[in-house]
């Protein structure tokens, strides 16, 4: 679809269209609106600002900060993050396998003798007589699970009634392969406890059969349900992202789990199977390294306050650690110029002007603002974190990309909020990495992935209704006529342009029946150009002509949306094209050009995230996510403790 506003002279005849489709009233109105300055496409971003809206509630909320609503008291928040609540366990009903009826047995006929380690994969009529004689043992048994899994457990048994994990009176080759692989559960960061089952002891040669009948059933029904859990763990991760916040959009990953059980009752590659599971891509490989590196390694014996924060003629006991981890990781370079000074004043703790190039100095090599001042952004880019909060970040990492399909495709782009950074990837190959600009702590950017598809160059930008409530509401109070004046356009719910200063913006709260944009200007929130990729948040990545903020080394400064140093880079890139031909495009005013190749965009948020070369680096956390993503699978682990 093209956009609407190429030719301002066919405004009024979309919009008289689009109201006989919609209607007139005020509900349909910021509808027309969104499709007329929306970038064309429905649904499309709205602007640089607006916040991602709740998975499960309206777009935007309008909260009375006092006052009637037409004092202008009305606000449109932000979404909100929620207190995590795993779903309780479920006690597994296995009424229904007793009341399965029994097998019929078949004419006798000559086969040839399974493999004792084979039996379960050739289920026969012994076999299956076995298992319903065994299912008396399930009597009384209680099995918790979750309740898709209790369910999916039932089912499979049901339809087909014979044994996965034993094999005459013992729990074969391929429960031993299970068991073992749930046990190295923590190398993917995810806890063992949690998948925990007890395998009954060999088989003796004398003993109470019923009992031993028993064991084996409870055991078989038991390994699936872990098994079970482990699968859906490794997919998709311990935890609905959606539950945490309305920053977190993610589709649900299918998982057939009666297929699963159908499957690992027809491979002996168990092994293989479970491990296969996990995203296959080399992301997450390298955190799993990251993971057992750190895990081996002993705890860093200097550790220097992650809060510290110290200028020049100041004092701090930190400020010896400090220095000693400057001098121990000083190339030749460095320590030609500044080894002796860090040897002078290597215990004192006061900040002396002698040590101020040297910070400086370190601080740019660290790719910072040398400002001399020491602050948390510079102790963690010299010392780093501590092994334990290295760890806790992988470990989060790792759960988090189990959200994201596991092939993350080629080319792709990916944008880390913590990073401050955007990617343009492919075929293994970081071939644009530009600084970014993404929402500042009350105006989040959230945490999805989407596709590419069009590139606006010389951009009209719709005002949100976030920003028209929030920010501009008060002003226009006072002075109806603002927009007019400051380069923008206001179209009432007909399509029709109408004067700022004809509305009275006094009669309105959360709730105003008119459209606003700004038109392409030098002076554009948008900059030049934005690249968009359609998403119910109104996020997309732009230009800005605010090119200041990415000197700065904290960069959440935005409404929301990401912000690009090197926007035609970028456009470039996912065009396919050259940055001449972007520049050449750029000449000719507004217009826009499809991206027609599949490109993911990853508007993404990892505190710990490998480069290219698979090493990995650490981030702040911004926006505090990681301690409630923690708080979330404390949550799912206190549910699961009790398990049995």
């Amino acid at each position: 679809m093209k956009f609407l506003e190429n030719k301002a002279t066919v405004m009024p005849l979309v919009a008289a269209a689009a109201m006989l489709t919609f209607g007139a009233t005020q509900a349909s109105a910021q509808g027309l609106f969104e499709m007329l300055f929306g970038g064309g496409i429905k649904r499309a971003p709205q602007g640089d600002f607006p916040p991602p809206p709740s998975r499960n509630g309206p777009k935007y909320k309008a909260k009375p900060n006092g006052g009637s609503k037409r004092s202008g008291a009305v606000q449109i928040s932000s979404p909100s993050y929620y207190t995590y609540k795993s779903d309780p366990l479920v006690r597994v009903n296995f009424a229904a396998l007793a009341a399965t009826p029994g097998p019929r047995m078949p004419l006798p006929e000559i086969v040839e003798p399974a493999k004792p380690q084979d039996a379960a994969f050739q289920p026969s009529s012994a076999t299956n007589a076995a298992f319903h004689e065994a299912i008396a043992g399930l009597d009384g048994y209680e099995l918790f699970a979750e309740k898709d899994i209790a369910k999916a457990l039932v089912a499979y048994y049901s339809a087909n009634p014979d044994f996965i994990w034993v094999t005459g009176t013992s729990a074969n080759s391929r429960a031993q392969d299970a068991v073992r692989v749930l046990g190295e559960a923590a190398s993917y960061g995810l806890t063992p406890a949690d998948y925990l089952v007890e395998v009954p002891e060999a088989s003796a040669s004398t003993g109470d059969a019923d009992a031993r009948l028993k064991e084996l059933v409870r055991f078989e029904m038991a390994l699936s349900a872990r098994v079970l859990r482990y699968v859906r763990d490794a997919q998709s991760g311990r935890v609905d992202p959606n539950r945490m916040t309305g920053y977190y959009d993610f589709p649900v990953k299918p998982l057939d789990m009666e297929g699963v059980l159908k499957t690992l009752a027809h491979t002996q590659q168990v092994r293989t199977y479970l491990e296969s599971r996990h995203p296959q891509n080399a992301e997450y490989q390298a955190l799993r390294v990251e993971l057992e590196s750190l895990q081996a390694s002993a705890e860093d014996e200097i550790v220097v306050d992650p809060k510290l924060l110290l200028k020049p003629g100041q004092s701090s006991p930190e400020l010896p650690k400090l220095l000693t981890k400057i001098a121990s990781n000083l190339d030749d370079e460095m320590g030609g110029a500044y080894g002796e000074t860090l040897a002078r004043f290597a215990t004192g703790e006061e900040y002396v002007p002698e040590l101020v190039p040297v910070i400086e100095a370190v601080q740019k090599k660290a790719g910072m603002k040398g400002d001399g001042v020491i602050g948390p952004r510079t102790v963690a880019a010299l010392v780093g974190a501590s092994k334990a909060d290295k760890i806790q970040k992988v470990q989060v990492a790792l759960e988090e990309l189990r959200w994201l399909p596991s092939d993350l495709g080629s080319p792709r782009v990916f944008i880390n909020q913590p990073a401050f950074t955007a990617s343009y990837i492919d075929n293994g190959e970081e071939k644009l990495k530009t600084r970014a600009v993404i929402g500042r702590t009350t105006n989040q950017t959230a945490f999805f992935y989407d596709k590419i598809k069009q590139v606006d160059f010389h951009p009209y930008w719709g005002v949100p209704q976030s920003i028209l409530v929030n920010e501009m509401l008060p002003r226009l109070r006072r002075d109806p006529g603002y927009l007019d004046r400051a380069g923008y356009e206001v179209v009432n719910a007909r399509g029709k342009r109408i004067p700022s200063s004809s509305v009275n913006w006094g009669g309105y709260g959360a709730n105003i029946p008119y459209g606003v944009r700004q038109l392409p200007s030098e002076a554009n929130a948008l900059g030049e150009l934005k690249i968009l990729f359609p998403n119910k948040h109104a996020i997309y990545m732009h230009d800005t002509p605010q090119k200041s903020f990415f000197k700065r080394d904290m960069r959440a400064l935005s409404h929301g949306c990401v912000r690009l140093q090197d926007p035609r880079g970028m456009a470039a890139a996912v065009l396919g094209t050259s940055v001449d031909y972007i520049a050449e495009k750029l000449k000719h005013g507004h217009s826009t050009e499809d991206v027609t190749r599949t490109i993911p965009v990853y508007v993404a948020y990892f505190t710990a995230w490998p480069d290219m070369a698979g090493n990995v680096e650490y981030f702040n956390d911004i926006y505090d996510r990681d301690t409630r993503l923690q708080q979330a699978i404390d949550s799912t682990e206190a549910v699961r403790s009790p398990a049995s």
